[in-house]
């Protein structure tokens, strides 16, 4: 039978879309109007068969028509396990066609880490961070947008593609306005789940979304006389609507079935239309496929396995056919409307396939009508075929887990090396799926433990919950020894700790280190439990645990990084109890070699985690070595871009660089850091330490620069409000609350706060009074009520700032003095604490001594060079202060 197709179908697939056509031709236009025209994303969604592929044709004609550059790429149900599967079909095409130098000048830095995802580059050995990926993705089409302007993307079945595409995807669509770039999505409601359903949904938020419908009796109607003839009578015409529920698929396809049936379309043909239309889908696909023969049936199986890049000699090899029968399988299989020819205008790529499907919808019959048995054993010839062909392991990974478990030691090692793949190019839900795929072989008991121990790697980020369940089970079996075994110790305590359970987490490595002989690995065991016992916010610390880490930390010289990781913890602590800052930048200055991290201590280094070394910078910032601090935090911001980490790692390297210039002074700055910090967290999610440590450095950053409203709706829209998180955050959280809380004229609750971020405080032994000030603010809160208390707490905060011994801490603490006194003691005071904030790096705190002794003195140079100095920090609110005291005159009262 030869391929016949009706005469209307070109432009029957498009009845009744004139007004989605209409939006097309619109945002063509738009894009095309100007270079620097903002992007723009439609969305059409509907059941299968309502035409959603033909309004992607039709876009493509209109935008080649305009002189567009289109890209296309479909998803496909069988190869939603295949990571970036869609966006390489997108932009795999455009860089292959370039030199290997040329597509590494338009990539630039992204290279390295978009590079493997999409194909053109080896995977380098260190895992990449997804959301980095995403971001070096969208710097790819940002790039590739400008040399091939105007563009427009085609994303067809986009609910079924591949996860780490449609994270993309959503990464994409928020940039948009700054990208001149058309994205047309074609969707069926449902279908997805999970992150993927999360991604495609945002990736449509707060944007119209075109619902198809079926056609109309009349659009019927008019379909099919346009298709048979004006003399199709109006029962025949109702009844194929009525068949075809107005399916504008179905209906072509009945339609075409008429026509070679050289059915007559009368009433009294309509009867006929329903046997016809059963034989489209489902069960009646399956008869007809029986009528074409077993070996064109094997060659359709063949088809639907593949899925994608069908060639009539691979399908051949998975159909175990010689290549001149399966090229006359292929030939019935297009006559009977089951397969077809690519038409490399309609995609617009130039894939090395012979055949595709002529919809989605067979292909996804004729794979389910594979008996279960031979399924996968199809699957696992696919897997030998593709592995045998040097494509990798990766490349075999979605046949291998549809083949059948059966104590494969082989598979297990492919299932592996396939997650390494994954991991390396930024998928690790797809690294996931291996290695459990790889426990239902199962594996050997000597690598079993193994295989869990990479599984808890592969989900550590996305389910922490679902790693200390796979690293229990690994250390409770053999298998496990040495360092690896210390190094799922040391995650699976970090996982517990994501999981906001800092106390499981504590008791994990106490009790591995307890069954260690003394050595580099109990040292590096015992460091993570007192790291973590020193981030953990609980109501108590430990009893004796300062002292015993004191003893500890005393033995130790920096001569490897386990004794470094021990000083580095000691110092943190010793900053947070408020000891001698002097002796504190000592301890942590014998942590660095030649004054630099260590070799191993890196911020991308896995070994001890980002934890380690925010303690170290933290400890630097408020000792006053602002210069060492700030020099971390930027290098962490660095080390994050360049390794593509865009996910928590980068929301928390701008947070402390925000913190850095909060230190220094820099408020404007501060905030910017800081806002975008909290726009990374958002994606990683609410109430994670991260998203705590933006939000409470962004309040404290708007309260000093006097921008009060901002602070608190800031405060309220981020939810920070008690309860706090189980882990420390710098500045103390209740104690920035509680200034908030005064600062909008509330004030009992302020005090309330502040009272009980005192009480907390204590219980930890936390006296450091630059980044715990609650008492300094609750002394100025209870000068009037309760002048006693708060000349007590002012006595009490000088104490701790001489103990501590920082000029701003000294600085801090006469501010506070000064605030409670009169006259000319009031002035001695104001006047000492300009002296030491004159020295100390914190310039903002030094303009508020300024303008502040300026007030009480009367002295109006003093007043202007605390304007001036407010001005550089970007402190609005002192700004208005200064300028309202000069305004007004100075001079003796």
């Amino acid at each position: 039978m030869t391929e016949v197709r009706p005469q209307a179908v070109p432009s029957a697939a498009l009845w009744e879309r004139d007004e989605e056509v209409a939006v097309i031709t619109q945002a063509v236009e738009t894009l095309c109007a100007d270079r620097s025209s903002p992007g723009g994303l439609l969305v059409f969604r509907g059941e299968a068969g309502l035409g959603k592929t033909a309004l992607l044709a039709e876009t493509r004609r209109i935008a080649e028509h305009r002189g567009c550059t289109v890209w296309s790429a479909r998803g496909g149900e069988t190869l939603r396990s295949v990571p970036f599967n869609v966006v390489r079909q997108l932009l795999q095409p455009a860089l292959v066609s370039m030199l290997p130098e040329e597509a590494r000048e338009y990539l630039g830095d992204w290279y390295d880490i978009a590079g493997p995802a999409l194909g053109i580059a080896d995977p380098g050995e260190r895992y990449a961070d997804p959301q980095g990926v995403y971001e070096g993705l969208v710097a790819a089409v940002r790039r590739l947008a400008r040399r091939d302007w105007p563009l427009v993307l085609l994303v067809d079945d986009a609910h079924w593609a591949d996860q780490e595409t449609l994270g993309w995807l959503a990464s994409f669509a928020e940039r948009l306005a700054d990208v001149s770039v058309l994205v047309v999505v074609a969707r069926r409601p449902g279908e997805i789940s999970g992150a993927g359903a999360r991604h495609l949904d945002a990736v449509a938020a707060d944007r119209p979304v075109a619902t198809l419908g079926a056609l109309t009796p009349e659009g019927a109607a008019g379909l099919t006389r346009a298709t048979l003839g004006e003399h199709a009578d109006a029962a025949f015409c109702r009844e194929v609507w009525a068949v075809t529920g107005g399916n504008p698929y179905e209906t072509v396809e009945l339609l075409a079935k008429v026509q070679d049936a050289e059915l007559e379309p009368i009433e009294a043909h309509a009867g006929e239309l329903r046997d016809l239309n059963r034989s489209a889908r489902g069960g009646g696909l399956v008869a007809r496929l029986e009528q074409l023969g077993i070996d064109a049936t094997r060659f359709a199986w063949a088809a639907a396995i593949l899925g994608t890049d069908i060639t009539v000699a691979l399908a051949a090899r998975l159909a175990t056919l010689d290549v001149d029968d399966a090229a006359r399988c292929a030939e019935r299989l297009r006559g009977a409307r089951i397969l077809t020819v690519p038409d490399p205008s309609a995609t617009g790529r130039t894939a090395p396939a012979d055949l595709e499907f002529v919809n989605p919808l067979i292909a996804t019959d004729v794979y389910k009508s594979i008996p279960d048995a031979l399924r996968r054993a199809m699957h696992g010839i696919a897997a030998r075929i593709v592995t045998d062909s040097g494509r990798g392991a990766a490349a075999a990974a979605r046949h291998l887990l549809e083949v059948h478990p059966e104590d494969d030691e082989e598979l297990v090692r492919q299932l592996r090396e396939a997650a390494r793949e994954h991991l390396a190019v930024g998928a690790p839900d797809a690294a996931r799926r291996c290695l459990e795929r790889a426990l239902e072989e199962p594996p050997r008991p000597e690598v079993h433990a193994q295989v869990l121990y990479e599984l808890g790697c592969a989900t550590f980020l996305t389910a922490p919950a679902r790693t200390i369940g796979q690293l229990r089970a690994a250390l409770g079996m053999p298998g496990l020894d040495g360092d690896r075994r210390v190094d799922a110790v040391v995650r699976l305590s970090q996982a517990l700790l994501h999981n906001d359970q800092p106390e499981e987490a504590v008791r994990t490595v106490e009790a591995e280190a307890a069954r260690l002989e003394p050595g580099p690995a109990q040292m590096r065991l015992k460091t993570v439990q007192f790291m973590w016992e020193g981030i953990h916010a609980g109501e108590t610390a430990s009893p004796g645990r300062s002292e015993r880490l004191a003893e500890l930390a005393a033995t130790c010289t920096g001569r490897d990084n386990s004794e470094r990781a021990l000083l580095i913890v000691r110092g943190f602590d010793a900053m947070m109890r408020g000891e001698n800052a002097e002796e504190i930048v000592e301890i942590c200055d014998r942590a660095l070699v030649n004054g630099r991290l260590a070799p191993g201590l890196g911020w991308t280094d896995s070994e001890w985690g980002v934890e380690l070394l925010l303690m170290l910078a933290d400890t630097y910032a408020y000792t006053d070595r602002l210069d060492r601090a700030e020099s971390l935090y930027h290098e962490a911001l660095h080390a994050y871009d360049t390794a593509g980490w865009s996910g928590g790692h980068l929301a928390l390297a701008h947070a402390y660089v925000g913190l850095g210039h909060r230190r220094r002074g820099r408020l404007e700055a501060a905030e910017a850091a800081l806002r975008e910090s909290l726009r990374l967290a958002e994606r990683v999610g609410r109430g994670l330490p991260l998203y705590w440590t933006a939000t409470c450095n962004l309040v404290d950053t708007l309260l000093a620069r006097g921008h009060v409203d901002e602070a608190w709706e800031v405060a309220e829209r981020y939810g920070f409000a008690p309860p706090y998180p189980s882990t420390i955050v710098l500045p103390d959280p209740r104690s920035v609350r509680g200034r908030l809380l005064l600062a909008v004229g509330r004030v009992q609750e302020g005090v309330n706060e502040l009272e009980a971020a005192q009480k907390a405080a204590t219980a930890r032994g936390h006296h450091n009074p630059v980044h715990v000030f609650w008492a300094a603010d609750l002394a100025r809160a209870l000068a009037t009520e309760d002048p006693a208390r708060a000349a007590r707490l002012a006595v009490d905060v000088r104490r701790q700032a001489e103990r501590f011994g920082t000029d701003t801490a000294i600085g801090d603490a006469l501010r506070v003095a000064a605030a409670l006194e009169t006259g000319q003691r009031a002035v001695r005071l104001a006047a000492q604490a300009v002296t030491y904030l004159e020295s100390s790096p914190c310039q903002y705190e030094h303009a508020v001594a300024r303008v502040e002794y300026g007030i009480l003195a009367r002295s109006a140079p003093d007043l202007e060079r605390g304007l001036a100095l407010a001005r550089s920090c970007g402190a609005d609110g002192l700004v208005k202060r200064a300028g309202e005291e000069l305004g007004a005159g100075v001079g003796p009262r």
